[in-house]
């Protein structure tokens, strides 16, 4: 096998730490690209799922004693401390790996130091290859980790006239087929589906992840979080239907926001002790409107029909803006058909000041 570049390896890395996605938290996707002496792989591995084994163990146990001299390429730094697994960084100085190549340092309080003890046993490290793209494929967790509340995705669906139903309430279906399983597909990458008890009260979604096709559900379910201020959702809605686990969050568990709904911020806060790491926001145009009216959507995902209504419900209300000199910003970062609808997928700009 010919030899490949560090930088090479990296870009692997980053692919096969996509795999863990969905099925990690809440821990971070690793991915690891193991190069023997020569530069061939010799080994590869990922983070599968929590408490199982990490990226870097994975890989070394493939590469077996052809690790010894060789570089390890990984994502993020290794781990330094004893938890459901034992430290990475102890096991590649026993493997007598000679170089770690780093993509990410880890945040995490608990886990860093590794970098400081491969390089106290005479193991050169390299921080900072593709650490960009490295840091876009775990973006949720690793903005979980520094700040101390979830990744927030806000997903919404409309027709190219912003209406999310028609004037008479019915909004089955403003998206096609295409459309409703690529949302199903971005749940799954999720720990945490959000909603306001007025979606639950007007649809009664089941907010599970499934196989369109069938109806069959995933194995791993999101944790289905109702924003429910008085505590109004009927015991008999889809949410609590035991398909997965339901958090109803009321003011009085919570704590009252200005508004005197729930405080969102403190929602996101319990649900970071929870182990929720992203967290996809799915409706109603209300809350969404007051998540994002105090800054706390990362990111923004619609899904527009080739339609028109022309009256009916807005996907979008009250969100803080009553001048186009307060208008939320957004950065595009990508534009993709799905089926005969448009996925638009932005960034909002930070405001200054």
């Amino acid at each position: 096998m010919a030899s490949v570049s560090v930088d090479e390896a990296m870009r692997r890395a980053i692919e096969l730490a996509a795999r863990g996605l969905g099925t990690t938290s809440p821990n971070p996707v690793v991915g690891c690209v193991l190069l023997d002496a020569d530069g061939e792989v010799v080994g590869e591995g990922f983070h599968a799922y929590a408490g199982g084994p990490h990226a870097e163990i994975v890989a070394l146990a493939q590469a077996g004693q052809r690790a010894k001299g060789g570089t390890a390429v990984v994502t993020l730094e290794p781990c330094d401390h004893v938890g459901r697994t034992s430290p990475c960084s102890t096991a590649l100085v026993q493997a007598g790996v000679a170089r770690v190549v780093i993509a990410v340092p880890d945040p995490n309080p608990v886990a860093t130091g590794g970098a400081a003890t491969l390089r106290d046993a005479g193991v050169r490290v390299d921080l900072g290859v593709r650490g960009a793209e490295a840091e876009s494929g775990n973006v949720a967790w690793l903005t979980a980790m520094r700040r101390g509340w979830p990744y927030v995705i806000w997903k919404y669906a409309a027709t190219l006239d912003g209406r999310s139903a028609a004037a008479d309430g019915t909004s089955m279906w403003i998206t096609s087929e295409a459309a409703r399983m690529d949302v199903h597909a971005l749940r799954a990458t999720v720990d945490a589906v959000v909603v306001g008890v007025g979606t639950v009260l007007a649809d009664d979604p089941r907010l599970t992840v499934r196989n369109l096709r069938d109806g069959s559900l995933a194995i791993r379910q999101p944790l289905r979080v109702v924003v429910d201020s008085a505590g109004r959702t009927p015991d008999g809605a889809r949410v609590r239907d035991g398909a997965a686990r339901t958090w109803v969050a009321t003011a009085a568990e919570v704590g009252t926001g200005p508004d005197g709904g729930v405080d969102l911020p403190a929602l996101l806060a319990a649900l970071h002790t929870r182990g929720v790491r992203a967290v996809l926001l799915e409706g109603g145009p209300r809350l969404a409107g007051a998540f994002l009216a105090a800054g706390l959507v990362d990111r923004v995902v619609g899904y527009l029909a080739p339609r028109l209504l022309g009256a009916g419900p807005a996907a979008l209300v009250d969100a803080g803006v009553t001048t186009i000199a307060e208008a939320i910003d957004l950065e595009l970062t990508d534009v993709t058909q799905v089926g005969p609808d448009l996925r638009i997928t932005a960034l909002p700009r930070k405001r200054e000041g």
